[in-house]
C-alpha cells in the first residue's frame, strides 16, 4: 500500500491539469465532430447521411462496452506512459482516418479510436483525483470534465467549419495535430504515477460489482439519458417551444455551451465544499426542474418568448453538465482501491446513456414532437434522481477533503 502523498510532493503548477483537460477535449472533439460532418462524409464515400450517422453509434457503443475491461487490463500500467502513449496512437489513428478510402475502413477506424479513447479517459480522471490535493479533488474533476464540454461547443464548431472549407478529412488531420501537441506537453508536464498494485483481476471485478458502485453507474446512465436526450434533440424541442430556428437555435446552443462549461467549473468546486453526495443531489434536482420547465412550456404554448426559454436552457446546461464532476468524484471515492476501473465503468455508463438518449429520444420526437422529448427526458430524470437519492442514502461517501489519496512522493516524480 502506497503512503499518502504530502502537499510538498504533489505536482507543481497547473500545467499537468491543463494537459488532462486538453486530453478530454481532443477525445470529445473526435467523438462528437462526426455529427457536424455527416453530409460531407456521406457525399464523399457515397453512403446515406443515416448510414454515416452510424459512425457516432459505433464509437459510443464501442466505448461503452470496452472501457471497463480495458481499465482492468491496463490497471497496473504507469499512468503517464499510458496517457502519452495512448494520445500518440490516437493521433496516428486520426491521420489514418483522414486517408480512409471507404465507409467500411472508416467504420473500423472509429472502432479503433473508440478503443484508444476508452483506455485513456478513465486514466485521465483517475490521475486528476490522485494527483490533486484532497480538498481540491472536485475542482480537478471539474476541470477535466470541462474538456468534454468545451469539445461540444468549441471543438465541434471549429471542426465543422474546417470540413466546410477544406473537406471532412481536414477535420481529422487537425484533431491529429492537436493530439500530438497535447501528447508532447503531457510527456513534459504530467506527474509520474504508478498503476494499481497487483491486486488481481478477480479482486478488481469484485470492487466493480459492489452495489454502491453499480448504483452510482445506474444514476450516470439515467442522468446522461435525460440530459443528452434534451441536447440531441434541441432543434425540434426549441422549434416547438418558440417556432424559431436558424440563428435563434445557434443562440440557444451557445447559451447551453457557456452555462454547461460554467456548471462543470462551479460544481467541481461545490464538490469540494459540500461533498460529492450533496453536490450531486443538487445538480440532479436542477436537471429535473429545468427539463420539466421546458416540458411545461411546450405543453402550455407553441410561441414562447425567447427571453423565457433562454434562462431555462441556461439552468439546464448548468445542471446537465455540472453533474459530471461530483458523479466521477463519488465513483472514485466508492472504489478507491480501483479508481480508474470505477471511473471507466462510470464513463461507460455515460456513453450507454448517450445511446439510450438517441434511441428513446428518436421515438419521442417521432411520436410527440419536441415537447415529447422534454416530457420523456423529465421522466427519466426523475428516475435518475430517485436512484441517486437511494444510492446516497444507502452508501454515503465522505466529503472529498476527508479522503485519503494513496499516492507516494515517489509517484509524483518530484
Amino acid at each position: 500500500m502506497a503512503t499518502e502523498v504530502k502537499d510538498a510532493a504533489r505536482p507543481r503548477g497547473s500545467g499537468w491539469l491543463v494537459c488532462l483537460l486538453l486530453t478530454t477535449f481532443v477525445i470529445g472533439t473526435d467523438d462528437f465532430v462526426i455529427a457536424g460532418v455527416l453530409p460531407e462524409i456521406g457525399s464523399d464515400l457515397d453512403v446515406s447521411t443515416a448510414a454515416a450517422g452510424q459512425l457516432v453509434t459505433v464509437f459510443s457503443v464501442t466505448y461503452a462496452v470496452a472501457a471497463p475491461p480495458l481499465a482492468v487490463a491496463t490497471a497496473r500500467l504507469p499512468r503517464k506512459p499510458l496517457i502519452v502513449g495512448g494520445l500518440t496512437l490516437f493521433a496516428a489513428a486520426n491521420i489514418v482516418t483522414a486517408l480512409a478510402p471507404g465507409y467500411a475502413t472508416l467504420t473500423a477506424l472509429r472502432v479503433l479510436t473508440a478503443l484508444i479513447a476508452a483506455a485513456i479517459t478513465p486514466a485521465v480522471f483517475a490521475m486528476a483525483g490522485r494527483a490533486a490535493a484532497p480538498e481540491r479533488v472536485g475542482r480537478a474533476m471539474g476541470t477535466v470534465a470541462m474538456g468534454l464540454t468545451a469539445s461540444l461547443f468549441v471543438g465541434v464548431p471549429i471542426g465543422t467549419l474546417l470540413s466546410a472549407s477544406f473537406g471532412w478529412r481536414s477535420t481529422f488531420v487537425a484533431v491529429a495535430l492537436l493530439t500530438l501537441t497535447v501528447a508532447l506537453a503531457s510527456w513534459r508536464l504530467l506527474p509520474e504515477l504508478p498503476g494499481a498494485p497487483g491486486t488481481g483481476v478477480r479482486r478488481q471485478l469484485r470492487v466493480l460489482s459492489r452495489p454502491a458502485v453499480l448504483l452510482c453507474v445506474a444514476g450516470t446512465v439515467l442522468g446522461a439519458s435525460s440530459g443528452l436526450m434534451t441536447y440531441t434533440y434541441i432543434a425540434p424541442l426549441t422549434h416547438d417551444l418558440t417556432g424559431s430556428k436558424g440563428p435563434v437555435l445557434a443562440l440557444f446552443i451557445a447559451v447551453i455551451g457557456v452555462f454547461g462549461a460554467l456548471g462543470t467549473f462551479v460544481c467541481g468546486r461545490l464538490t469540494d465544499r459540500w461533498g460529492a453526495d450533496r453536490a450531486l443531489s443538487a445538480t440532479f434536482a436542477g436537471l429535473v426542474a429545468s427539463t420539466a420547465a421546458l416540458a411545461v412550456t411546450g405543453l402550455l404554448t407553441d410561441d414562447a418568448p425567447i427571453w423565457l426559454v433562454v434562462p431555462t436552457l441556461a439552468a439546464w446546461g448548468f445542471a446537465g453538465w455540472g453533474f459530471n464532476p461530483p458523479m466521477n468524484a463519488r465513483a472514485l471515492m466508492l472504489a478507491q482501491d480501483a479508481e480508474a476501473e470505477a471511473v471507466a465503468l462510470n464513463t461507460s455508463g455515460l456513453y450507454a446513456g448517450i445511446a439510450v438518449a438517441g434511441a428513446v429520444g428518436g421515438w419521442a420526437v417521432s411520436a410527440h414532437g419536441g415537447t415529447g422529448v422534454a416530457l420523456t427526458a423529465t421522466a427519466i430524470g426523475i428516475a435518475a434522481a430517485l436512484v441517486i437519492a437511494g444510492s446516497i442514502r444507502r452508501y454515503p461517501s465522505r466529503p472529498v477533503a476527508q479522503q485519503k489519496v494513496p499516492v507516494s512522493a515517489a509517484e509524483t516524480g518530484t
